[in-house]
């Protein structure tokens, strides 16, 4: 973490929230490298990283969120979805602010590969924020399903809410996304699969309330071009919602007007 940047970001009152789906750590090159994972971490220069595909230990795979617990010096919370001897894998949060409260909801559908997101309370200078780190289904009907399960869950208005992850979307006006942009603002999406030349929109960034979000850019470093077959996305949230920020559209915070006006 570069610690000059994270003062100016806390004297500006703007925080930066990452979401990386890392492919098991598993890079362009078919190399498993964890060092490559944390190294992009570094680059992100984020407050708070959602990741999906963790390994997270076992018999056959290595841990590799206690290699970037380690790296960062972070809190990390682990939220897996394939928890077995051989093999642990699944959602992970790593925060530089002290975590309050963690959740895990199990997005699974019928007998397709498990699927969950977790829920992490985290203090960031004494107002809490929700994040939500999850990695739906391939299949559009278990999307739908799991999105509904999960907007089911957002039962504390009180709390700022932002929900990252691999949203595994890939059509703009997909029934999934208009389902999310129904309680949340339609925000930017940068394309950030595959990793070495994006085309699809696949990870996503929202928060509620809508008038926080300040921008939303995908993170194009040569390394984190090779570290994983997704791109990192990353957003910064101002910590109060100033009065001007109300009166504005997605449009004006960065979202790309065609695909902004598609998703509402």
């Amino acid at each position: 973490m570069n610690s000059v940047s994270a003062a100016r970001r806390e004297a500006q009152r703007v925080l930066r929230i990452a979401t990386w789906n890392i492919h098991g750590a598993i890079g362009t090159d078919r190399v498993r490298c964890a060092k490559r994972i944390a190294e992009v971490v570094a680059e992100l220069n984020a407050d708070v990283v959602a990741l999906q595909e963790v390994p997270l230990g076992g018999r056959d795979v290595p841990d590799v969120l206690a290699t970037l617990r380690e790296a960062t010096g972070w809190h990390a919370v682990e939220g897996p979805t394939l928890d077995t001897d051989a093999r642990r894998y699944g959602n992970a949060v790593l925060t530089r602010w002290p975590v309050r409260a963690s959740r895990a909801l199990d997005l699974s559908f019928h007998s397709r590969e498990p699927r969950g997101a977790l829920d992490v309370d985290i203090d960031h200078a004494g107002e809490t924020l929700r994040i939500v780190a999850t990695h739906l289904g391939l299949r559009a009907r278990e999307r739908r399903a799991q999105i509904a399960r999960l907007l089911r869950a957002f039962d504390r208005p009180d709390l700022p809410v932002i929900l990252a992850g691999d949203i595994n979307e890939w059509f703009m006006w997909g029934r999934a996304l208009r389902m999310l942009v129904s309680h949340f603002r339609a925000a930017p999406a940068p394309r950030t699969f595959p990793s070495r030349w994006p085309v699809f929109s696949l990870d996503r960034i929202w928060i509620h309330p809508g008038e926080r979000l300040v921008g939303v850019h995908a993170h194009h470093s040569t390394l984190a071009r090779l570290a994983s077959d997704h791109l990192p996305l990353v957003a910064e949230i101002c910590r109060e919602t100033p009065a001007l920020k109300r009166e504005q559209t997605p449009e004006q915070v960065g979202a790309d007007p065609d695909q902004a006006a598609a998703e509402q």
